[in-house]
């Protein structure tokens, strides 16, 4: 009789554990998807524009190379947290392109940059007619764009460095 009762115990406590781990994947897959709800998919939109250093930037259609475009805003804290690992990727692979949503003029980012002391690629998106065109409504977000211009990865909100590295080089196999 007692090991009747201890092993029911266990079945409904691993029963029990498994809902829980099910409830949980289903939370965060929804969060995933009404994140994604209006973000591109497939072929990577058009983007074009100038880079805050004043060079002209076209993101190809059929890259060399997997792409990295990043949206950033000077007023968002989690950007904050994350520019740190973009501008070490830019600084590693050339391939990277981000853009600062409705942050203002191109002045008044670039004095944001040199105050965070960051260098990576911008392209100022103050009206945010980039980011409609992507379908970005939140920030950080991030695409990584395949060398067939398809967009392989989106990701939304904190990344890690290693995260965007990983992505980079699977979407580039």
């Amino acid at each position: 009789m007692p090991n009747d009762l201890v092993s029911k115990f266990r079945t409904s406590r691993w029963r029990g554990l498994a809902v829980n781990v099910l409830l949980f994947v289903a939370v965060i897959g929804g969060i995933r998807a009404w994140q994604h709800r209006d973000m591109v998919s497939g072929t990577a939109p058009a983007l074009q524009g100038t880079t805050l250093a004043g060079q002209p930037y076209r993101l190809p259609t059929h890259p060399a190379h997997p792409v990295l475009v990043h949206f950033w805003a000077t007023w968002c804290p989690i950007c904050r947290a994350e520019q740190g690992s973009i501008a070490a990727i830019a600084r590693d692979d050339p391939n990277v392109i981000t853009v600062a949503m409705q942050s203002g003029k191109p002045e008044a980012v670039a004095r944001y940059m040199g105050e965070q002391q960051i260098d990576f690629p911008v392209v100022n998106d103050a009206d945010g007619s980039i980011s409609n065109a992507w379908g970005v409504h939140g920030v950080p977000a991030s695409f990584i764009i395949a060398p067939d211009g398809r967009i392989s990865f989106i990701e939304v909100g904190y990344t890690t460095s290693i995260g965007l590295r990983l992505r980079l080089w699977l979407a580039g196999i």
